[in-house]
């Protein structure tokens, strides 16, 4: 099995290996195991977040076998990057594959597992969550110190962007879920609102992330808003085609 280690963590190889070999039967299950498996385990007083990759199939375990990175490893690379120019996400650990002549098997990404208040998607949910729209108005200033690096978050959902409470009225921000990322010179404005249209289709939380956006950028309040609004309801009308083809897809493979 291939194991890349983060320089400052390498001696932690050992342990990594036995929790490697107990996964399937210990740890704290995160979410469902639907596609990917998480499970967060403690060591040596670290909480270690291990993400166990979907196994892919016969043609995806050659591609990402011979032709392209896998998940593991690209989580693993971009979270390097991003803590580089000072982007918060969680300490990248290790990434290990294993790999047969028929291409990849599995994939393990190891991360330190963050201490978190809440998710955006929490604010989408509760109305009256405390300090809401100063969160809101916050997550609008980490994307465009996001989005003026170049950095183009392809699976920015609401549940992928974490959020800790650091004092009475400051935030922090953590991306995860990286391994979907795209690096340019700039960002247009147009990429710049697709990409902040993929967290809601919520009318009042679209108007206050254009409200603190907009004028970073030079553009008219309304007019980010109109485009944020339509950006966004395009994005849940594809997800929504996608989502009804895979389900015929899936009665038709039946």
């Amino acid at each position: 099995m291939k194991k890349i280690f983060h320089p400052d963590y390498s001696h932690l190889q050992p342990q990594f290996h036995s929790l490697l070999k107990q996964f399937k039967t210990s740890g704290e299950l995160i979410g469902s195991e639907k596609r990917n498996i998480i499970k967060i385990f403690k060591e040596n007083g670290l909480h270690i977040n291990i993400k166990s990759f979907k196994k892919p199939n016969f043609i995806n375990s050659l591609i990402y076998g011979y032709l392209r990175k896998s998940k593991a490893q690209r989580s693993f690379e971009y979270a390097k990057i991003l803590l580089s120019k000072n982007i918060g996400t969680p300490q990248p650990f290790a990434f290990y594959e294993n790999k047969t002549i028929f291409g990849l098997k599995e994939s393990y990404y190891f991360s330190q597992h963050q201490d978190v208040d809440l998710m955006f998607r929490n604010l989408i949910f509760d109305e009256n969550y405390p300090n809401r729209d100063e969160i809101i108005k916050q997550t609008a200033i980490f994307f465009y110190k996001i989005h003026n690096q170049g950095i183009e978050f392809i699976d920015n959902t609401a549940g992928n962007t974490l959020i800790k409470k650091v004092d009475e009225n400051k935030y922090e921000f953590y991306l995860v879920d990286l391994n979907r990322m795209s690096f340019h010179s700039s960002l247009s404005l147009d990429i710049r609102v697709k990409n902040i249209a993929k967290l809601t289709t919520d009318a009042y939380i679209n108007k206050k992330l254009s409200e603190a956006y907009a004028p970073l950028v030079g553009v008219s309040v309304n007019d980010f808003y109109a485009l944020l609004m339509s950006a966004s309801q395009n994005f849940l009308d594809k997800f929504n085609r996608r989502k009804k083809y895979k389900k015929q897809l899936k009665f038709w493979k039946k």
